[in-house]
């Protein structure tokens, strides 16, 4: 959307397509009760500079509301709070020395400039390295396989300098403490104001268009849609995931095919809930025992309270996948089951009659994995194909996957393709 807008301010005649009925992707809200909100889970960091100013832009930064948060740890059949300096010096999972070695990574994490040599080395050698055995195995470990799975083995310790990066980025913007925004009618409202500006700004968008095949000939480029007539445009630019692509365009050379498809992607199963009383209070409840289902409890409720759910709590429970596990083609039933019989396990006070709404979002490409020398292979923003161009999250390849480095991406892909040809027609497809 942002892309689509920076291109008609340059002059082009844009048409975005999307195929859900909705606009937003991941960012997408649904209903869960009475209640509208998110479909997954997002939050605001300080340091997020580009959706900060996108809200700025569209009117909506006055609403946006900020909050010291908390985090909590599951280890050992255990809730443990690691919110602060003191809590993290008495945690008892680890030593002394190992806290000391822990935090020491992280700090030297926060001051490396130049991140491309850790693309070199895995993050459980790096983290092995510098924290110590017990440290990983008894917190890293289960942290990676948690949002890694079967691919734990494969991501670059670039991977952890990003999320290092981004979390000490936040923490200097917000003096230091556990700060995170949210606007007000969370990303539903967000994507409102977007849509009236693509209006606005002359974009045509069109709803519940999936495209079924792409191929470029005779000075244009042809789409043909899984329903309704075929279209010409002078200019296409996919924004689907680099796997998901090969599958639509037609002409791609063996090369491009293998870089797209050689891009590993983990899929999430995310559950929502709606719940008649807070969990454990954590906005992040990370989870180091193997056993249970998910892999983090998301309390959005303690994030943005809960008067904004009629006195209810919004928990997310996630589960990160790869996108053949077989996991995926669990009913809502037997997602159901497993998750709420762990969180009876987990807390105590919890009771099956607490659930007040539950539902379940499966998408099998969600973000890619920063594997070993993953830079070399990031997919272009050209394809040999005139007039055939990609933009997705495969292309974030210093950050982690989140709005604020999505808008970035689209920034610097304007700055390109506002100067590709002329006042040609530019085509957008989610």
């Amino acid at each position: 959307m942002t892309l689509a807008r920076r291109l008609a301010a340059a002059g082009r005649t844009v048409t975005l397509f999307e195929a859900q009925p909705a606009l937003g992707g991941l960012a997408s809200a649904w209903q869960l009760d009475d209640v509208v909100w998110d479909r997954h889970y997002h939050v605001t960091s300080p340091a997020d500079s580009h959706l900060i100013a996108l809200l700025r832009e569209l009117d909506l930064e006055r609403e946006m509301h900020w909050q010291v948060t908390r985090t909590g740890f599951y280890v050992d059949g255990r809730l443990l709070s690691l919110s602060n300096v003191g809590e993290f010096l008495r945690f008892p999972p680890l030593g002394l020395t190992d806290k000391v070695r822990l935090g020491a990574t992280i700090l030297h994490a926060s001051r490396i400039k130049d991140w491309r040599p850790l693309e070199e080395v895995s993050a459980v050698e790096w983290l092995t390295r510098w924290c110590g055995r017990r440290t990983v195995e008894k917190i890293w470990m289960p942290l990676l396989r948690a949002k890694l799975g079967e691919n734990v083995d494969k991501a670059s310790a670039a991977f952890i300098w990003a999320i290092v990066a981004r979390m000490y980025a936040a923490r200097r913007a917000s003096a230091k403490r556990e700060l995170f925004g949210f606007v007000r009618g969370g990303y539903a409202r967000v994507l409102e104001r977007m849509g009236e500006r693509l209006e606005a700004d002359g974009v045509r968008v069109e709803l519940r268009r999936p495209v079924a095949r792409i191929a470029s000939s005779g000075g244009g480029v042809d789409l043909e849609f899984q329903d309704g007539p075929r279209q010409r445009f002078d200019n296409v630019v996919l924004t689907s995931a680099a796997p998901l692509t090969t599958r639509v365009v037609d002409g791609l050379t063996p090369a491009e095919t293998q870089r797209l498809n050689g891009v590993e992607y983990q899929g999430i199963i995310c559950a929502s809930l709606l719940l008649r009383r807070p969990l454990g209070g954590y906005y992040v409840t990370n989870i180091t025992d193997a056993w249970v289902p998910f892999t983090a409890v998301i309390e959005m409720s303690a994030l943005v309270g809960t008067q904004t759910f009629g006195g209810r709590s919004l928990v997310y429970l996630p589960r990160y996948l790869p996108p053949a596990h077989p996991d995926f083609a669990l009913s809502d039933d037997e997602v159901r089951g497993r998750f709420l019989e762990a969180l009876a396990r987990m807390y105590p006070h919890f009771t099956y009659d607490d659930v007040v709404a539950f539902r379940i979002s499966r998408v099998k490409y969600v973000f890619p994995i920063s594997t070993l020398g993953y830079s070399a292979r990031v997919p272009p923003l050209a394809t040999s194909l005139p007039g055939v161009y990609l933009v997705n999250s495969s292309q974030i390849v210093n950050g982690t996957l989140n709005v604020n480095e999505t808008l970035q991406l689209a920034h610097r892909a304007a700055d390109h393709l506002v100067h590709v040809g002329g006042r040609a027609r530019e085509l957008l497809v989610s």
